[in-house]
């Protein structure tokens, strides 16, 4: 017997989770897994919001099937065209050859692109409704909320916002569904994770979308997302987070992360975070780059408002491992942080000098000089080391008694 869930009434949970995809887009570790969230809305018309991967389209339509039995499904309404959640359209179609498919202009363009021409489509546009008979459908165009068709759609009776890829996080849903039935302490992270590497680049699409939803002054009392949890008791908890992160807001802490060969560059960043805590800053991160991948570490660089990165020299450039990661904060397009560089050379040099530049082309504050050791950390570089800590501590602290 399959697991069934009401949203509401005659509004379903029939999304399936991901235990065994090990790298979401082949790009960002899934310790946690994933969770593919799709709806169906049971009415005099039948519809189902957004499907599932491909990998799991059979347990999708077996609850589908469930649902409704040998009714037909009127309106399949695609939010995004991703394929985690466009994987089972073709399904779809090949058991309801009669289905409407409901999306943007930009949709359909992606559609055919990914599975070929199909026919039966509804094309809306900002603002369109959508009759189903006690249930009635808003529409509403987020463009680059992450990619160029994406769109969300309101349940105007029970107050749902089916919201995409907005307002998603990683992590499969363990038996929970609601954000009342899990510890979203578990899942706080991963919202972020999901956020910093996926959505956060497009802040101010975010800041346009949420700029919408408030002036169209729509009653959102659901959030139905399609990964991680529905948010039916506390739903303006997720808003404030995405409000927050998109506007680069940051919490008081500081994130070290560096590449060491022989551990000498490992020793100045242990020194600093002494001498962060030593002067009363309690939230320090500190990565290996080699070890840690680097969506961790963007998310905790998207948290917090100190960033100190380090490297080695490695064949006259930046050691590798950092490379990936200044390519990622670049690409982030992040703002308004605090930035402290150290390093080691032995040979040559190659490691401090490019992370001067990209401190350059990253134009944030910078903290103290940039330190650079002779193959291993002395007393005047610790020293340095000392100078960098104090000053960022200081710059936070400034802010703490400012708030």
């Amino acid at each position: 017997m399959l697991n069934t869930v009401e949203v509401t009434k005659n509004i379903h949970y029939v999304g399936v989770n991901d235990r065994e995809t090990h790298l979401f887009e082949n790009l960002w570790p899934l310790d946690k897994g994933v969770s593919y969230n799709a709806y169906l809305i049971n009415d005099d018309k039948v519809a189902i919001i957004d499907t599932v991967k491909n990998t799991k389209m059979d347990a999708f339509m077996d609850k589908v099937e469930g649902i409704i039995g040998d009714k037909s499904v009127d309106y399949l309404i695609i939010n995004h065209m991703e394929p985690d959640h466009s994987g089972a359209i073709k399904a779809v179609r090949e058991r309801y050859p009669k289905v409407m498919l409901v999306g943007n202009k930009k949709t359909f363009e992606f559609l055919e692109n990914f599975y070929g021409k199909m026919d039966n489509y509804y094309i809306i546009d900002d603002g369109d409704t959508l009759d189903l008979g006690e249930h009635q459908l808003k529409f509403y165009l987020t463009p680059m909320v992450h990619w160029p068709e994406t769109m969300m759609t309101y349940e105007v009776n029970n107050k749902v916002l089916f919201s995409a890829d907005a307002f998603g996080g990683f992590g499969t849903l363990d038996g929970g569904i609601f954000d009342d039935e899990v510890n979203l302490e578990f899942y706080t992270d991963e919202i972020r994770r999901y956020y910093s590497n996926i959505v956060g680049k497009y802040g101010a699409m975010v800041q346009k979308a949420l700029k919408k939803l408030t002036e169209a002054a729509i009653d959102i009392k659901i959030i139905a997302p399609t990964h991680g949890p529905v948010w039916r008791t506390n739903p303006s908890c997720i808003i404030d987070y995405y409000d927050r992160w998109s506007k680069a807001q940051t919490q008081e802490g500081v994130v070290i992360v560096y590449g060491s060969m022989y551990g000498n560059t490992q020793k100045m960043a242990d020194f600093i975070a002494r001498k962060l805590s030593e002067k009363g800053i309690k939230n320090i991160r500190i990565y290996d780059a080699s070890k840690t991948h680097v969506s961790y570490i963007i998310s905790d660089i998207w948290r917090f408002k100190g960033v100190v990165l380090g490297s080695c020299a490695y064949n006259t450039g930046l050691f590798p491992s950092m490379e990936a990661v200044i390519h990622k904060i670049e690409n982030s397009q992040l703002k308004n942080r605090y930035l402290g560089i150290f390093g080691t050379a032995s040979w040559s040099g190659g490691g401090v000098s490019t992370l001067n530049q990209f401190a350059d082309r990253i134009k944030w504050e910078k903290i103290g000089e940039s330190v650079e050791a002779k193959s291993s950390p002395k007393a005047a570089e610790f020293e340095m080391c000392e100078k960098i800590a104090d000053e960022l501590a200081e710059k936070l602290i400034a802010e703490r008694e400012v708030l």
